[in-house]
């Protein structure tokens, strides 16, 4: 049987593990937002499930649970830099944002930089956080190496998310949000978990042999989506993401980390775009000729991204969040023990 929960209940109870855990506020909130928003919008590969990830890390002496992030540099123009601290990015994220969402729009555009943080969310809560200031947004993150590149055999790229979002006026934003392997490595595992095999062309063994076994996948390497297309957008991520912003690449958060079961160490890069200043002195409204171009999609009976995401959230907001009894009792087990519930 289900228990249902409130928003606000979930988050609460997930910032309580966390605080048990010895992190302090200013990283405990962040996550537990972000996770309940996972569970939230039906993304079960976010959620809770991340929870025993993010205190593994943490007892592992992989990420700071009282780190304070900070702003660096007084005034870089376009350019935003948020140091984590060691910490989590979400905390930095939220502290950089407002500065990023003002110089985009002064500017036209702006990037805001997060060095030294571990990252294991989604990054769609970051773009809609963007689109909430009526900003469009790119965002994107390296991971560590379990995708094999086009071609190749042995894991080299990251899963490197990459997400975008639109602003809608008086709606949910045009958001979509996906890895550039076939899958996410948390589908990888949620299979595993389920003893249900893998759909074919998601993943090749140690030895370089398509396989849909979720335990030799996980031993072995994913594979980008589109073939060579995910492998070229990986690598880029890896580029503007890792290297250009002074930060690791995921075969270099693998050596560091030594492992796959931790939340990666890394930086992100998160684009801001003002539509009115790019569109200024053009023809139209770009709000309104986007919301036809949204029109034209949807007429053909086609589906924009994220919108059963967003029907599992005016759900949830309504009626409340289901959790079966199993993953209740995880919960309470972590708020019971703290890290001690980590083996």
């Amino acid at each position: 049987m289900n228990s249902t929960l409130s928003m606000t209940e979930l988050e609460d109870r997930v910032q309580r593990i966390f605080l048990r855990a010895g992190m302090n506020a200013m990283q405990a909130g962040p996550l537990a937002r972000v996770i309940s928003a996972g569970e939230r919008d039906g993304c079960k590969s976010h959620g809770i499930y991340r929870i025993e990830g993010v205190l593994r890390t943490l007892k592992a002496g992989k990420v700071s649970g009282t780190a304070k992030p900070f702003a660096e540099g007084a005034d870089n123009g376009a350019i935003v830099r948020v140091n984590a601290g060691g910490g989590f990015s979400n905390a930095a994220f939220e502290l950089g944002l407002p500065v990023l969402a003002d110089r985009a729009r002064d500017l036209g555009l702006a990037a805001m930089v997060v060095n030294d943080c571990a990252h294991f969310a989604a990054l769609w809560p970051e773009v809609e956080a963007v689109t909430a200031h009526g900003l469009a947004a790119m965002v994107m993150c390296p991971s560590y190496a379990t995708v094999a590149p086009a071609g190749g055999t042995k894991p080299l790229l990251g899963t490197n998310p990459f997400a975008f979002g639109w602003p809608r006026q008086g709606q949910q934003p045009y958001v979509f949000d996906f890895a550039t392997s076939v899958a996410a490595r948390g589908e990888i595992e949620l299979h595993r978990r389920a003893g249900k095999s893998l759909p074919e062309g998601w993943a090749i063994d140690a030895d370089g042999q398509p396989t849909t076994d979720p335990e030799a996948a996980l031993g072995g390497a994913m594979l980008p989506f589109g073939g060579h297309k995910g492998s070229a957008i990986g690598t880029m991520i890896e580029l503007l993401a890792g290297v250009m912003i002074g930060d690791l690449t995921s075969p270099e958060v693998l050596d560091f980390l030594g492992t796959t079961t931790l939340a990666p160490f890394h930086g992100e890069l998160v684009i801001a775009l003002s539509p009115e200043r790019f569109a200024a002195g053009r023809r139209g409204d770009p709000f309104a000729r986007a919301e036809l171009l949204f029109e034209a999609i949807q007429g053909q009976g086609a589906r924009l991204p994220s919108q059963r995401r967003f029907a599992a959230r005016a759900r949830s907001q309504a009626e409340g969040v289901d959790l079966t009894q199993a993953e209740l009792a995880q919960l309470d087990r972590f708020l019971a023990l703290g890290l001690d519930a980590i083996a």
